[in-house]
C-alpha cells in the first residue's frame, strides 16, 4: 500500500513548522530514531495510544543532521536515510514527521527554550514520549527528569520508557555494532526487520556484464555497511509512490580484489530474472544472509564460476521470501 509520507522540514524563512491539524494538540514522540528499531517502535505505539485516548494528533519529531556532524565529532554511520526514517515512522502511525535542522544555533538552545519554543509553541505538545536516555538542550542538560518538570510548567505530560532484551537496552548503537561485525541476526532482532542499504544506482565499469552477471552499483553513502563479502538479498525499487518489490539477488560488498580494484569499497547487486534500466534510480537492498567472505581468485574464469555458485545459493536463501504488500519491507 502506498501513501504520502507526511514529512515536514523546518525553514529559516518562517516559523519552523506549519501543519494544519497540530493546533488541536499533539502526542509527540521525540528522538533521533536512527533505524527506527524495536525500542523506537514501542515509543510510537505509546504516542499513538495517548493520541487516541486524549483526542490528539500523533506526531514524531527528529533531527538532521546528526548532532555529531555539527559539533565536530566523528559521526556514526547511519542505519536509515532521513526519508526511510520518515517512512517507517509514518507506517507506525505518525500523522506528521517533523525534522528540525540541527545546527550550531540550535545546539545552544537551553532545555527551557527547546520545550517552550519547539515542543509546545511550534508543535502543540500535550503529551511528550521519549526514551529514557533522551537528552536535549545545550550541553545535553535536559533529561527525562528535566522534561517532566518542564511538562508540569508548560502543561504537558512527559512519558519516558525503554525497551530491553537479555543484553540490555535496545539502541541504534547496538544495531550498528552488530552490522559492523556481521551479526545480522542480532541486528534484525534489534531493528525488527532486516538491515537495508539504500541509494542511487551509479554508472560502473560494467565488468559484471562481461562475466554474465550484470550488477547495479548502489551508492549507500553514510549508511552502515556489513563486513566485506557476498550476501543474499531482496531488493525494492524506491519510487515517488513508495517502494516496490523488484527482485531477489546477490550482493558483493568490498574492493573487488580479483579485478584489480583498490581502496574504495563498493556495493554491487546482481538481480535475478530481471534486467531493468536502473541508472539514476534508488534501490533498497535488504540483507538476508552472508554467503561468504570476499576473496581474491586466480582469474576471471574462477571468479565467474564462484559467482554462479553464489547466485545459486542466494536463490535458495531467498526462495521463501515474498513481498510484504508491494515491497519487501
Amino acid at each position: 500500500m502506498s501513501f504520502e509520507i507526511p514529512l515536514h522540514l523546518d525553514d529559516e524563512t518562517r516559523a519552523p513548522f506549519v501543519a494544519p491539524d497540530v493546533s488541536r494538540g499533539t502526542a509527540l514522540v521525540v528522538g533521533n530514531f536512527d533505524g527506527v528499531h524495536v525500542g523506537h517502535q514501542g515509543l510510537l505505539t505509546r504516542a499513538v495510544a495517548e493520541a487516541e485516548a486524549h483526542r490528539l494528533v500523533p506526531v514524531a519529531l527528529t533531527f538532521d543532521p546528526h548532532p555529531s556532524v555539527v559539533l565536530g565529532r566523528n559521526p556514526p554511520g547511519t542505519l536509515t536515510t532521513l526519508a526511510r526514517k520518515a517512512e517507517l515512522l509514518a507506517r507506525l502511525g505518525a500523522a506528521h514527521v517533523f525534522v528540525r535542522r540541527f545546527d550550531r544555533s540550535f545546539s545552544t538552545w537551553s532545555p527551557e527554550r527547546f520545550v517552550e519554543e519547539l515542543l509546545v509553541g511550534d508543535l502543540g505538545a500535550k503529551v511528550v514520549v521519549s526514551g529514557n536516555n533522551f537528552r536535549f538542550g545545550k550541553d545535553r542538560a535536559g533529561d527525562r527528569e528535566v522534561l517532566a518538570r518542564l511538562g508540569e510548567r508548560f502543561g504537558f505530560i512527559a512519558i519516558a520508557s525503554e525497551a530491553k532484551d537479555d543484553r540490555g537496552p535496545l539502541s541504534s548503537s547496538r544495531a550498528r555494532d552488530a552490522i559492523l561485525v556481521g551479526d545480522l541476526a542480532a541486528a534484525e532482532s534489534i531493528l525488527g526487520r532486516r538491515h537495508a542499504l539504500e541509494g542511487p544506482v551509479l554508472k560502473g565499469d560494467q565488468r559484471g556484464r562481461t562475466l554474465g552477471f550484470p550488477t547495479a552499483n548502489v551508492d549507500p553513502t553514510g549508511l552502515v555497511l556489513p563486513p566485506n563479502g557476498v550476501y543474499a538479498v531482496v531488493v525494492d525499487r524506491v519510487t515517488e509512490a513508495g517502494p516496490r518489490a523488484l527482485a531477489a539477488g546477490v550482493m558483493n560488498v568490498g574492493v573487488r580484489p580479483t579485478v584489480g580494484a583498490a581502496g574504495a569499497r563498493t556495493v554491487e547487486v546482481h538481480l535475478f530474472d530481471v534486467a531493468p534500466d536502473l541508472y539514476g534510480q534508488t534501490l533498497r537492498v535488504h540483507v538476508v544472509r552472508k554467503l561468504r567472505d570476499e576473496r581474491r581468485f586466480s582469474g576471471l574464469d574462477a571468479l565467474k564460476a564462484q559467482i554462479a555458485l553464489d547466485a545459486a545459493e542466494a536463490r535458495i536463501a531467498t526462495a521463501a521470501l515474498t513481498p510484504r504488500g508491494e515491497a519487501y519491507a
